[in-house]
């Protein structure tokens, strides 16, 4: 009886060990089919994901328009902005976005009320004739370059050496930066700049008020 009691008790702790790593396998299986399913969010699903869209696609149509357009400095340029957009996949990814969505005609989203003496955003390249302290670049969403650096700004509409305030209306933070270079938005400001008005985990500002201020 001793032997049969001894057997029975080790059978037991055998199939209870057996069991316990079925069950543990099945919550590993589960858990792996979970992940999978969390697929990745696109530019409409997430604002972090449409910033960084948003983002890719103006260095993208900068890239564009060197290509198209092109002089001395465009190789190097070039090849900048490409470095950029690797930067920018490579937070799409680490963000949970769909690496390499691009929103080229996002700078048009969520228009502000149109003000009629002020330059509209597709207007050429060229301050408009607005004078310091004039607000400028109306209806226009404001992201960043992914470039590093002083705190800078590039711009389809101003010239080198236009200094332009941008306040952020959700947190009321603002900067004023120098453009430094051309891009495919009207005010497209760099990482240091952007870290000065942006709000945590944000990569796109929706309000913005824009002045030209020099």
């Amino acid at each position: 009886m001793s032997r049969r009691r001894t057997l029975s008790t080790k059978k037991k702790i055998a199939l209870l060990v057996s069991a316990a790593t079925v069950a543990g396998g099945g919550a590993v299986v589960m858990a792996a089919t979970s992940n999978a399913a969390q697929s990745p969010q696109t530019a409409a699903e997430s604002s972090v994901c449409q910033g960084l869209a948003t983002a890719l696609g103006n260095n993208q149509r900068f890239i564009e328009g060197q290509r198209a357009a092109p002089d001395a400095q465009s190789t190097a340029r070039i090849a900048n902005r490409e470095a950029v957009i690797e930067q920018i996949k490579v937070q799409q990814k680490a963000s949970g976005c769909v690496v390499g969505e691009s929103a080229q005609g996002s700078q048009a989203t969520a228009p502000q009320p149109a003000q009629p003496s002020q330059p509209a955003q597709s207007a050429p390249a060229g301050d408009g004739g607005a004078a310091a302290g004039q607000q400028v670049c109306n209806g226009s969403t404001v992201t960043l370059s992914g470039e590093g650096g002083a705190p800078a700004a590039s711009s389809n509409q101003f010239p080198a050496g236009t200094k332009l305030k941008v306040t952020n209306l959700d947190n009321n933070k603002s900067t004023t930066v120098e453009v430094t270079s051309v891009s495919g938005s009207c005010v497209l400001l760099n990482n240091a700049a952007f870290e000065q008005v942006r709000e945590p985990g944000k990569f796109l500002i929706r309000r913005a008020v824009i002045e030209k201020v020099g």
